[in-house]
């Protein structure tokens, strides 16, 4: 792998990481023959901007052509075969950077399809894609060189604003590219309903909580039915199958930053009963938990 100027980010085993505490990058990555599955603990996106080359994830193989994006929440593994010159320009950000100053974008209805509720629906296992035209692509690089140019800055840590500035003008135009490539209904574009941003929150900042659609309901003085058609209508899940998103994230990061076994990583997300979640991790990763720890962690904890 060939890199255009030395980005803030290492690999350690399997695991993609930030070294220097920043908050957001962008900069060419490029590939010669293939480069081997690893994981991240930040947002991902790459966009494919020259050469030829197969993605890589539990989604199965995926050739790619120029325009074509990929975006991945944290702790989703990937990689590439088959290239040949592969340019991709990658963009990565943290999640404390998406929580705090684009914490506004969950109630964005395009921004929160992009970051939030998109790479969950339809079995995507944390990833979403999509495919740029010309004039767009563009557009996006452009606000990809003003993030990479600004983070190169002498004083970096002074132009937080105009890094967040130029991230979330990508995001945007990024949001935008998706909705029109996968056909999102102009219905569909609406701010979230205030329950279903409020299950969010209820429910991303509990996770360990034996959680139960009448419970949640309740809390919001709504029916468990009608709770399930506004969650639904928005993120295209149920909340109880949304929460399992969140809970496999959650143990994913787990396995790679702590030494504490399976079991007590099951238990703290919510899922007491391993088999439980042996299943679900599986069914979300492509992987069993002890897999992944082997295959991308940093500790040697066992199960």
């Amino acid at each position: 792998m060939t890199v255009a100027s030395e980005p803030p980010v290492r690999q350690s085993h399997g695991l993609i990481h930030f070294t220097d505490g920043s908050l957001a990058y962008a900069g060419h990555y490029l590939h010669e023959h293939s480069h081997p599955d690893h994981t991240h603990s930040f947002l991902e996106i790459a966009v494919m901007t020259g050469g030829a080359g197969v993605h890589r994830s539990a989604t199965g193989r995926h050739r790619l052509h120029v325009g074509d994006v990929v975006l991945l929440r944290p702790g989703v593994w990937h990689g590439y075969e088959q290239c040949h010159a592969l340019d991709l320009y990658n963009c990565c950000f943290s999640t404390d950077l998406l929580h705090r100053e684009l914490g506004w974008t969950r109630d964005d209805p395009l921004l929160g399809y992009l970051l939030w509720t998109g790479p969950y629906a339809m079995d995507r296992r944390g990833i979403i894609t999509a495919t740029l035209d010309v004039a767009t692509l563009h557009e996006c690089v452009r606000h990809l060189d003003a993030l990479h140019r600004t983070h190169a800055a002498a004083a970096a840590e002074r132009h937080r604003a105009d890094i967040i500035g130029h991230l979330s003008l990508f995001l945007g135009c990024l949001a935008r590219a998706v909705s029109i490539d996968q056909a999102v209904p102009p219905a569909d574009i609406v701010p979230l309903h205030p329950a279903v941003s409020h299950t969010m929150h209820l429910l991303e900042t509990d996770l360990a909580r034996r959680w139960t659609l009448q419970e949640l309901a309740a809390t919001l003085h709504l029916t468990p039915s009608y709770l399930v058609r506004l969650f639904r209508s928005s993120t295209g899940l149920p909340p109880i199958a949304y929460l399992s998103r969140h809970r496999v994230e959650a143990a994913a990061t787990m396995l790679l930053h702590s030494d504490a076994t399976i079991t007590q990583i099951a238990r703290s997300v919510g899922w007491p009963d391993p088999n439980h979640f042996a299943r679900r991790f599986r069914s979300h990763y492509g992987l069993s938990a002890s897999e992944y720890r082997a295959r991308f962690g940093r500790t040697g904890a066992g199960s």
